[in-house]
């Protein structure tokens, strides 16, 4: 009986989406032949409210920890049996939880690969990225990470929310915008002149501006490297018109921290080797 229902799991591509199981068929879906079954079933079984009641609160927390190294032990073609598992996880009331999966999300993209990331674990990050900034540093810290394993249209999406990372839950919370400068300086690879210049820019000169100087310091190179990029970018008017905006916006303010941040964005450029000398000049 085994043999034909293994059979019947792996052959079965739909069974994954189809939500209206019977309980035959429910059990069915989360049999599988790398480990022991009754080892998984107990695994799963860590998602039951009662559990967490009269067994241990954290539980749930354990269990999102462990999940990657589940699906990586499972294998990708066994990921029906976590899946419902995985989504009531992502949906746990106690944000350490959804933090947990937060911060290993790009790693289940990594085992599952494109098409069940694009399927299954998009819409649950797409979630997290509205969720409690404890949960959104995860996702945020792991961006280019998980942007770099979607597909370009879908990557091209996520353009139009980078800016949502700029508004924290608390203004005080410095070290997200910090950790966004960070992960824009990665993403210029994924992304096209166009797009840089575009969405990139203006979420990079508004960090130049920062009240923070820890924040300021990572802009500075990020602009040097966006800089950098476009320069070698086949259109050069990308970066005749960001160098123009940069003398006009900081050169030419009439705050001296203005000007000062235009010289240490000098001082990145010159010092990287962003431009050739006579660009420079």
């Amino acid at each position: 009986g085994m043999d034909s229902t293994l059979h019947y799991i792996h052959n079965d591509s739909d069974l994954s989406t189809n939500s209206s199981f019977s309980p035959e068929e429910e059990r069915k879906s989360k049999v599988q032949d790398v480990v022991p079954q009754a080892l998984l079933d107990q695994y799963l079984s860590m998602t039951d409210p009662s559990r967490a009641q009269t067994v241990d609160t954290e539980i749930a927390k354990h269990c999102a920890y462990s999940l990657p190294g589940v699906a990586l032990t499972l294998g990708r073609q066994n990921w029906h049996c976590l899946k419902d598992t995985y989504e009531t996880l992502a949906s746990d009331m106690q944000w350490k939880v959804r933090r947990t999966l937060a911060f290993s999300i790009h790693e289940l993209a990594v085992i599952l690969g494109d098409q069940l990331t694009a399927g299954d674990l998009v819409p649950v990050f797409n979630g997290f990225l509205k969720d409690l900034d404890e949960v959104r540093i995860g996702v945020l810290k792991h961006l280019h990470d998980f942007l770099k394993l979607l597909h370009v249209d879908k990557r091209r999406e996520y353009l139009y929310q980078l800016q949502e990372f700029l508004v924290t839950d608390n203004s005080r919370n410095w070290r997200f915008r910090a950790e966004l400068a960070e992960q824009l300086i990665l993403l210029l690879d994924l992304y096209s002149a166009r797009d840089i210049y575009d969405y990139l820019r203006p979420i990079a000169f508004s960090l130049c501006a920062d009240k923070v100087s820890s924040v300021r310091w990572i802009s500075y190179k990020l602009v040097s490297e966006m800089v950098k990029k476009l320069y070698m970018a086949s259109t050069s008017t990308f970066v005749i018109d960001l160098m123009n905006e940069l003398v006009e916006k900081f050169c030419r303010c009439h705050k001296w921290s203005g000007r000062q941040t235009f010289v240490f964005i000098c001082q990145t450029i010159s010092e990287d080797d962003c431009l050739p000398m006579d660009q420079f000049a």
